[in-house]
């Protein structure tokens, strides 16, 4: 017990020095979620206790982003729940088409697979080219990965069969070219995308939105955090704006439960009221 205590102090010293050394702010994330990717670090870092792994990354920003690669989780899939795709497609698109000009907003992008998920529906719409989409992460190294936007092949043949249970329209191929055993994403689709660095912990609103998707990170916050980004996300959308969350989010129970109204509730779509 004694032991537990210690670890659970010696963690919320960590996020404590990573706020004040790094401006990175952990401190409103799930206390439980925060603890299984810190020991997961020390195993990966070869560190015996967390207090050893704070003296590290104090000292050596190198160290802190290994951490910081441990406690972002950058797991991202491309069309991701087809369902909630085709809803898109079906429900949001049509009513998407009636503005001149369209900004989407993706906070926490991860390594840019939901990005380039995004960007290929909205060109089979005819919607991209009149598209600003603004992809949003903490971490530097996973945005390095998105505007690169190279996967593995195996992991292609996968998001290949989400795609097309997603409405898609061509061959998913036809978005990539093969090389050396990874894909690497048609360029075009990223000429209208701005990758940025954003803290829904720490920053602002930068942009009015039409769309904001922000699917499987608010999971990771805790209740204050969260009501925060949906302060944010309500701030940045235009009035009728649509949020998307992920598939175990959910609007309810926040303190922006009446700013909202389901648009396709089951596939986590909203409307700004």
């Amino acid at each position: 017990m004694i032991v537990q205590q210690n670890t659970d102090i010696e963690i919320r010293l960590l996020i404590e020095a990573i706020y004040l050394k790094y401006s990175y702010d952990f401190r409103d994330y799930a206390g439980a979620s925060v603890k299984r990717r810190v020991q997961h670090a020390l195993t990966q870092l070869e560190c015996k206790t967390v207090s050893a792994l704070q003296e590290r990354v104090i000292h050596d920003p190198t160290a802190f982003m290994q951490l910081l690669q441990y406690l972002t989780i950058p797991v991202s899939e491309m069309f991701r729940d087809p369902d909630h795709f085709l809803a898109i497609r079906q429900e949001v698109v049509p009513l998407l088409r009636t503005y001149p000009s369209i900004k989407v907003w993706i906070a926490g992008c991860s390594t840019g697979e939901e990005v380039y998920s995004m960007a290929i529906l909205l060109r089979e719409e005819g919607l991209l080219e009149r598209t600003i989409i603004y992809a949003t992460d903490i971490n530097p190294t996973s945005l390095e990965k998105a505007k690169k936007g190279v996967y593995s092949m195996e992991a292609m043949r996968i998001y290949g069969n989400s795609y097309q249970r997603a409405g898609g329209k061509r061959d998913f191929s036809d978005y990539y070219t093969a090389a050396y055993g990874h894909a690497i994403m048609d360029g075009s689709l990223r000429e209208n995308v701005t990758f940025a660095d954003h803290s829904l912990a720490t920053d602002s609103v930068f942009s009015e939105t039409q769309l904001v998707s922000c699917r499987n990170v608010l999971i990771y916050f805790n209740k204050g955090l969260q009501e925060r980004a949906f302060g944010l996300f309500h701030e940045s959308l235009c009035h009728r704006g649509f949020m998307v969350l992920g598939s175990k989010e959910t609007v309810d129970f926040s303190a922006y439960s009446d700013k909202f109204e389901p648009l396709v509730k089951q596939e986590r779509i909203y409307r700004k009221k």
